[in-house]
């Protein structure tokens, strides 16, 4: 048999085969591109937003994106008090401090720490464009907010891509009053203090000098306060301080196991027998990221002041005494550590 006729059929599948690719190729060329879409199944999982002035934040993972394509243009719109009146408030931009290169913790000075960040004039309340999160900037306050117990602001999302727009209604912003630093003695909703100090995160092993009992919590107080001097320039500094039960001061050198120098993220430490002094960057912690310096995730800065004595049976004890806080607005701060009830016993005691 004539050997081409035995390759028809080969021939045959062949061309058909190139048939179709042709065929697919000419089809692909047709075929619409992907058309953008606004779901109607995207939400805000949440719609009341309750800030606490005086510090930045921000509400993150807080849109379903659903089956809305992405990228898509998110824009706060309508944002008014709740009378109805306009909030110039939050439609004004404000010079507010934001972060151009990131923090990490090992930053050597405070001008290191300080040439990672600039100002910028933004609104108050910013959304996030392309996310919908929402920021609410340190610079915002009371004096021109409104902050509880005031019911606060309403303000409307629009969320736009070229397959169409949607708009989420009535979203409620009721910010807090400020509260300077965390632990806070101050109530949320009237900015007032409700006690005189707050309460230390550690206290162990520490025993008493006339009363030879280990103390706990309620045996301490811990103040944390705002030192202002008329005519002096503040500085930006942290201050350590511990006070016997007669209000008389503490030598911090008898705390001696503790890590002076890495304490806090803070630098040029001056120690004198009543307080140990450090120049810092605020809001301390400078962001919520896990470092040496902070707890675990990263919302607070940690200390931890120690010292050993032999205790029972002539065993070596480590007394600790530590706070876990957070102070949100810049000047000359201090920490007190008050003995109410008895004072500690040290190594020589």
């Amino acid at each position: 048999m004539n050997s081409s006729i035995k390759n028809i059929p080969g021939i045959a599948m062949s061309l058909l085969c190139a048939g179709t690719v042709l065929l697919l190729s000419s089809c692909q060329k047709f075929l619409p591109a992907e058309r953008e879409t606004v779901g109607s199944d995207s939400q805000y999982t949440t719609d009341v937003y309750q800030p606490i002035l005086g510090r930045t934040t921000n509400y993150t993972n807080n849109f379903y994106q659903g089956s809305t394509t992405y990228p898509s243009t998110f824009r706060v719109v309508n944002p008014r008090r709740r009378n109805g009146q306009p909030a110039p408030e939050l439609t004004d931009v404000f010079p507010v401090l934001v972060w151009k290169t990131a923090y990490t913790g090992l930053e050597k000075s405070v001008e290191e720490i300080d040439a990672k960040r600039e100002i910028q004039n933004r609104p108050l309340f910013e959304i996030g464009e392309h996310s919908g999160s929402f920021t609410m900037w340190a610079a915002a306050k009371s004096s021109f907010m409104r902050a509880q117990p005031d019911s606060g602001y309403l303000f409307d999302v629009e969320l736009s891509n070229s397959g169409g727009r949607r708009y989420f209604r009535n979203l409620k912003l009721q910010p807090m009053r400020e509260r300077p630093y965390e632990p806070s003695n101050y109530n949320a909703s009237t900015g007032q203090p409700t006690s005189n100090g707050v309460t230390p995160s550690v206290v162990s092993s520490i025993k008493g000098l006339t009363t030879d009992r280990y103390l706990s919590y309620g045996d301490i107080e811990v103040y944390i306060r705002k030192v202002i001097k008329q005519g002096v320039t503040p500085t930006n500094s942290l201050t350590f301080r511990f006070l016997d039960t007669l209000y008389n001061p503490i030598d911090p050198a008898k705390f001696a196991t503790t890590d002076w120098d890495n304490l806090v993220h803070g630098f040029n430490k001056v120690m004198t027998n009543e307080s140990v002094t450090y120049k810092v960057a605020y809001p301390i912690p400078a962001v919520a990221l896990p470092t040496r310096f902070t707890t675990g995730d990263g919302k607070r800065a940690k200390v931890r002041f120690s010292y050993s004595r032999l205790g029972f049976g002539g065993a070596t004890e480590k007394a600790t005494l530590g706070l876990d806080f957070a102070i949100y607005e810049p000047g000359d701060w201090e920490i007190v550590f008050a003995f109410k009830s008895d004072n500690p016993k040290f190594v020589n005691d």
